[in-house]
């Protein structure tokens, strides 16, 4: 298979994904290095395509069901799992987390957690790696976009975080 043809195969594969998709998922399936596939996807990116890394692997952008809100949060990254787990216990979906930067400006991280499972391995990788949380370079304040079922869904989630005394104000 020549490299056209395994970007065809890599926007097939994004395309009918209902998870992301890691590099090394993709390699494997393809009998290439990760290091070809994330070549190929900024490739793809370069040609235009909708293409987003997140922690556990590349996702397709396209519109999907659900009321988008934004959630004003503070706490120390200590309690980002708890705060992440309260989210995704109403039954939505934490798709990034923003911080405003003095020198960068607005910073965005993909996130696309929406069980605890997908939290859990989100943690396991901060652990393995020893990041940071992005809102370290804000004192903990930070911003989450949220896609949830319905409005009922994002009210739980504001009286979760106020309750447990992460809502910013």
């Amino acid at each position: 298979m020549n490299a056209n043809e395994r970007r065809t195969r890599i926007l097939e594969r994004l395309k009918a994904a209902d998870r992301p998709l890691s590099a090394t998922a993709l390699a494997g399936e393809l009998s290439v290095s990760r290091q070809i596939i994330v070549g190929d996807v900024a490739l793809l990116r370069a040609a235009g395509e909708d293409i987003t890394a997140t922690p556990r692997g590349y996702v397709l952008e396209r519109p999907r069901a659900g009321l988008i809100r934004t959630v004003a949060c503070v706490h120390s990254g200590a309690d980002m799992e708890r705060e992440l787990t309260l989210m995704v216990d109403q039954g939505c979906t934490v798709e990034n987390v923003i911080v405003e930067h003095p020198v960068y400006g607005q910073l965005t991280g993909p996130l696309e957690l929406s069980s605890r499972y997908d939290i859990s391995e989100f943690i396991r990788k901060v652990e393995e790696y020893g990041a940071q949380p992005l809102s370290a370079l804000t004192d903990g304040v930070h911003l989450h976009t949220l896609r949830c079922p319905g409005e009922g869904a994002f009210e739980r989630v504001r009286a979760a975080l106020e309750q447990a005394g992460f809502l910013a104000r």
